[in-house]
């Protein structure tokens, strides 16, 4: 029985964690960089501790006062929520060894499935089918990266085998493109999960993204809650999912497939905990592994709602020793989810991020609505940190109760302060492919358009109205103003005129 738990993350996901700690009647402690003194993790928590300054180099990521932290606050477990550390086989391991419990997978199985071209090759081994891609383990010079990339053929992409969230990422077109972009996107891979590996995967073309939620204890049982629909985004980063997946929602069979070869997944690393099995699914439904993420997704509230499984508490009992509480019979998805990413960053303005003071947040409630956020009217957006503000959830009976509730959410949404890509989101509801679920993992960039948005919230009625009503106004206030006659038998400027002629 755990008595305290140490959150090892910030924003939205911490308070989550927290406020699931509270519900099983644990004492939780909060850590925070100096720009996150004031954060709402830090206020919710029963004890906060100070990592170090804002850059996640020097406290987010920082192994060693993160376990000083756990020593001090005498802590049971630690959560790493997702991002930073959580899919570090290095600090799962320290806290084993520091005789911590560390809410999440085992070492060998984050090393074995958190380095993406190791898991490539493990789950090969186990017949579950791969993108094609450079199938070696461990990491690979630019040299040798170069001469493999002519056999996986263009186009293709250069990804991080240290983590995800598009970090890392780049898509190559032609040869000469490789060098310059493999620079890159080993930078960005080192400045964002510290280690600076890549490694080569053919891009599949007008694919799906769809990925498997999974849940394994420590006696062998591994179940599948449902499929999530990510193939909304951009630069590879999701910005919109959803559960079930319109792509799969009514073929049982490649349900059924799909689940079948994510639970061999993890059974072949001899997985524990949650994670997930994310794939590609090609126009005639055929699915490749594309990689496993050894921790929460950030998208894991679209499951929850549909399975009512608590994916976070399950992490808890299961690393408390307990047995799931469900086995793959129990598990139905009942509705339909949504899930917008509220991010503050600027749709208008490809996208740029925005940093500043919240100065006003009226968050939207309701039937079917649910809100995971880190934010508060004060609360400074910080340029050191991701751009999400918040998640926004609509549940309905069906795909278009919750389409309409999800705009009906986004319309109650007020954010004062930062430009925010509420917007963007408001015209994907109304985008005619989205509500048909005719997209790919392409849409985003290729055909969807904030100046060309299908289904426009405003028409032509309505600015026409907007104008008629200005124009009444101005000419009633115009028409209200009384011109008083001056003093003097004629006009001002003739008295001027006058004035002049006797002064020449």
């Amino acid at each position: 029985m755990f008595k305290k738990v140490l959150v090892a993350n910030r924003g939205e996901i911490a308070v989550r964690i927290i406020r699931a700690c509270k519900e099983l009647g644990m004492e939780t402690v909060a850590v925070f960089s100096e720009a996150d003194r004031n954060a709402l993790h830090v206020r919710y928590a029963d004890e906060a501790y100070l990592l170090g300054p804002a850059p996640s180099r020097e406290s987010y990521l920082r192994m060693d006062r993160l376990l000083e932290v756990a020593r001090r606050a005498d802590v049971d477990a630690v959560h790493p929520g997702y991002g930073f550390l959580a899919e570090k086989a290095e600090f799962s391991q320290a806290c084993a060894e520091a005789g911590i419990c560390f809410i999440g997978p085992r070492p060998e199985a984050i090393a074995s499935m958190g380095d993406k071209a190791v898991a490539r090759a493990t789950v090969r081994k186990a017949g579950v089918p791969v993108v094609p891609g450079t199938e070696s383990e461990g990491a690979l010079r630019d040299d040798e990266i170069l001469a493999l990339a002519p056999q996986i053929g263009y186009p293709l992409l250069i990804k991080a085998t240290a983590g995800g969230g598009g970090k890392g990422m780049r898509e190559v077109n032609t040869p000469e493109e490789l060098p310059t972009l493999l620079a890159s996107a080993r930078r960005e891979a080192e400045a964002a999960f510290g280690d600076g590996s890549v490694y080569l995967e053919k891009l599949i073309t007008r694919a799906r993204h769809i990925e498997i939620q999974l849940l394994a204890d420590e006696f062998g049982t591994v179940i599948h809650l449902g499929e999530r629909e990510c193939s909304l985004q951009r630069r590879h980063q999701k910005l919109l999912e959803e559960s079930p997946s319109p792509f799969v929602a009514d073929d049982f069979d490649l349900r059924a497939a799909m689940g079948a070869v994510a639970v061999k997944a993890a059974e072949a690393v001899a997985y524990v905990n949650a994670g997930t099995i994310e794939f590609l699914v090609d126009k005639e439904k055929n699915f490749y592994f594309l990689e496993m993420n050894t921790r929460l997704q950030v998208e894991h509230p679209v499951t929850e709602i549909v399975t009512g499984v608590d994916i976070v508490k399950e992490q808890i009992r299961i690393a408390r020793g307990r047995r799931l509480r469900y086995s793959q019979a129990d598990i139905a998805m009942n509705g339909w989810a949504i899930e917008c990413r509220v991010n503050a960053e600027d749709p208008y303005n490809n996208f740029l991020p925005s940093t500043g003071r919240i100065t006003q947040c009226l968050v939207p409630t309701g039937p079917g609505v649910r809100v995971d956020t880190g934010v508060f009217p004060g609360f400074e957006i910080s340029r050191y940190y991701d751009s999400l503000i918040s998640k926004v959830i609509c549940w309905g009976e069906t795909r278009g109760e919750a389409i309409l509730r999800m705009r009906r959410a986004l319309e109650e949404y007020r954010i004062l302060g930062v430009r925010t890509n509420i917007p963007f989101h408001q015209n994907m509801m109304d985008s005619h492919r989205f509500m048909a679920g005719n997209f790919d993992t392409r849409f985003v960039e290729e055909r969807f358009s904030m100046d060309q948005a299908e289904g426009g919230r405003v028409d032509d009625r309505q600015i026409a109205a907007i104008l008629a009503s200005l124009v009444a106004h101005r000419e009633g206030r115009q028409s209200a103003q009384i011109v008083q006659r001056g003093a003097r038998d004629t006009s001002n400027w003739k008295w001027v005129g006058r004035y002049e002629r006797m002064h020449r």
